[in-house]
């Protein structure tokens, strides 16, 4: 599984912290060489001279992914991507009704349109190479709908979707698309979603680690699996999903949302 990404050009997003961050270490070390994107400068060359300590290229382009002109660019400037890691997204943990409409639309704008726009952006390419791998990292709130998280909940079902199709339409053409579901994972990402700041931690206990999430996405990725769910209890709960009515799971969910 190693060397389908050796020698390989890796574009990561949200590549400053938590699971993008995994995924650059991950990849460096099986060998790829690497685009770091986030808005984080500092802390994007950080880490590229670590993965450079690793043997391998690594570039940090900082960039804001909700700037259509961003996204342009970085197609423009690394054009020959041979692994997309369409990492980058944030939740939002409050009533949709009281959630500050600006917070809400950049959401929508990082976890739907620029994941959709970098792919559509790299994907020509790759398919013209007769190679690619594009991983959209999606959640397992996207398998069924999630008050206090609604958005969050109804990007990642967007990106699920979209994932899966794509990789019908890509794979006779060398491009293999999948989509990696965490649950709870021990990164910033509740801290931030709660309104908290970036660096802190919180969220449910028992969280699985960014770098076994990463591992679990990449093996998945390497063998062209369509939907990478990590961890056992995960893939129990989405399985679960199969048989509770829509509805009643929301207001499961609804319980279970309010007491964090």
């Amino acid at each position: 599984m190693t060397d389908v990404f050796r020698g390989r050009t890796a574009l990561v997003t949200g590549a400053s912290a938590g699971i993008g961050a995994a995924m650059a270490r991950d990849l460096a070390r099986r060998g790829a060489e690497l685009v770091l994107v986030a808005r984080r400068a500092d802390r994007l060359e950080a880490l590229a001279a670590e993965c450079r300590g690793l043997g391998v290229r690594a570039e940090a382009a900082p960039a804001d992914l909700a700037d259509p002109a961003a996204r342009e660019a970085l197609a423009a400037r690394f054009g020959t991507i041979d692994v997309l890691i369409n990492n980058a997204g944030f939740g939002i943990h409050a009533p949709l009704a009281e959630a500050a409409w600006a917070r809400t639309e950049l959401l929508l704008d990082v976890n739907i349109i620029a994941l959709t726009h970098l792919t559509r952006l790299f994907a020509p390419g790759m398919a013209a190479r007769g190679f690619g791998r594009i991983l959209q990292v999606a959640s397992v709130v996207g398998f069924l709908p999630v008050p206090l998280f609604a958005a969050y909940a109804a990007s990642k079902a967007y990106v699920l979707s979209l994932g899966v199709a794509l990789d019908a339409e890509l794979a006779p053409r060398g491009v293999r698309v999948s989509v990696l579901c965490p649950g709870g994972t021990a990164t910033e990402f509740f801290a931030v979603a709660q309104g908290g700041a970036a660096g802190e931690r919180a969220g449910p206990p028992r969280m699985m680690s960014a770098e076994a999430v990463a591992r679990i996405g990449l093996d998945g990725l390497a063998r062209g699996r369509p939907v990478v769910v990590a961890g056992g209890m995960n893939r129990a709960a989405v399985f679960a999903t199969r048989f509770a009515p829509r509805a009643l799971a929301a207001r499961l969910a609804y319980r279970a949302m309010r007491r964090r």
